[in-house]
């Protein structure tokens, strides 16, 4: 598979993609069980921007494709150059997804905008033995929808 494109259609694995996606709903009532955490891995200027979901862990999936040692697309490096890097390391990530995953034993719910992105973070994820990983399906953009208007 070409770690550069989304885990999405051609190309996705053989379990597809509703095996590694879940509702919002769902998502929301893991966390509420404390029995999952939400993951945003957007850019930070994409949450300045648009806003955060309370109790969720920033991890930009950018930079820990850099750190992984995987390339980006143009699309990816144009939207990494839009705004100033995080500050994370491999320890800072690896650190952040062990307490996560092994030591609480979380369901890591992977949070991007639309639910693109969060697929192919919950299939690098899985590869890399995080068994608990799943992408909420809509992203931010379904989760803002479901929030009270102001």
């Amino acid at each position: 598979m070409d770690t550069t494109e989304p885990a999405a259609g051609p190309g996705a694995d053989e379990a597809g993609e509703g095996d590694l996606e879940i509702s919002l709903a769902s998502a929301t009532e893991l966390c509420r069980l404390g029995l999952g955490t939400m993951v945003d891995i957007r850019q930070a200027f994409e949450i300045e921007l648009k806003g955060a979901v309370p109790g969720a862990v920033h991890i930009p999936l950018f930079e820990v494709k850099l750190l992984l040692g995987h390339s980006l697309s143009e699309d990816e490096q144009d939207i990494l150059d839009a705004g100033k890097p995080s500050e994370i390391d491999v320890q800072g990530f690896f650190t952040t997804l062990n307490r996560l995953h092994h030591v609480h034993d979380n369901i890591v719910l992977c949070l991007c905008n639309s639910g693109r992105r969060s697929l192919y973070a919950a299939q690098l994820l899985r590869s890399m033995g995080y068994r608990k990983a799943l992408s909420v399906a809509g992203g931010f953009q379904a989760w803002r929808k479901q929030q009270p208007p102001a």
